[in-house]
């Protein structure tokens, strides 16, 4: 008869907090994945909730540019001039230079690229050696090593390898937009940082166009209107929200399980 095993407390106390730390994990799940439920519960036969216009500096998740700047040049004013350097105009400039005006983005996108890589790779080598004479003690190799060895073909060697990889990229983009953005920044050299988001509803689906970057007054035409690539540091992005993008997504517990799974 086996004797019983003597107790552990410290393994007890192990498989104890083991059992905790699991019973914790499940709960905050369970109460992340019913608080995500219940929300979208709340929103059924609602259509998508606008954003309200707010001050984009007052968000908390808002970051103030901070880029290399040049040394400041004092303004130089001539006497008895009307003009001051720096001006653009004899009159009020109608166009966006403070903090709070407004700008129109123009997004024209129209990307094409195409790359194509092949690479092949081989390599062959051989070495041969061997022992034809060797002061007439040749044949005293036969005493020393198997029979079967000639001394004319002591060491042969052979190696060989190959390598070989394509690869394709065919991309295409296309998109033609319009935003008005906001000069939510001026940086001492003169160039603006400017902000525009866009949020269009129909039906139960809500497209949504942000746009960021730095731009030179310079660069602004007489219509008040910059093209995207005039923005340095630009943030574009064009996405949805909605019943139609919710099908599209993978439930969260797939998502979860495509994340811990190692395979």
């Amino acid at each position: 008869m086996n004797a019983p095993k003597p107790h552990n407390p410290k393994r007890s106390s192990l498989k104890r907090s083991r059992a905790l730390l699991l019973t914790c994990t499940a709960l905050a799940a369970f109460g992340l994945s019913a608080c995500g439920t219940a929300d979208r519960l709340s929103q059924v036969g609602r259509t998508p909730a606008l954003s309200g216009i707010d001050n984009p500096t007052h968000a908390s998740n808002y970051t103030p540019v901070s880029m290399p700047m040049p040394e400041t040049r004092p303004q130089v004013r001539q006497a008895n001039s009307l003009w001051s350097m720096g001006s653009r105009a004899f009159f009020k400039d109608q166009l966006a230079a403070q903090v709070g005006d407004l700008i129109t983005v123009i997004i024209e996108i129209a990307d094409n690229a195409q790359l194509t890589n092949t690479t092949q790779r081989s390599r062959a080598n051989s070495e041969d050696a061997g022992l034809t004479g060797l002061f007439g003690l040749e044949a005293e190799l036969g005493k020393v090593l198997p029979d079967a060895v000639n001394p004319g073909n002591l060491l042969g060697l052979e190696s060989g390898s190959s390598s070989s990889g394509s690869g394709t990229i065919n991309r295409q983009e296309a998109i033609n937009l319009r935003v008005a953005a906001v000069v939510a920044q001026k940086l001492p050299n003169g160039n603006m940082v400017v902000y525009g988001r866009q949020e269009v509803r129909v039906n139960f689906e809500v497209r949504e166009l942000i746009v960021g970057g730095i731009i030179r007054p310079e660069d602004i035409s007489s219509t008040n209107t910059i093209d995207y690539d005039r923005l340095a540091e630009a943030r574009i992005a064009y996405g949805g929200r909605g019943h139609i993008t919710d099908v599209q997504q993978p439930r969260y517990g797939q998502q979860v399980m495509d994340i811990i799974m190692p395979f």
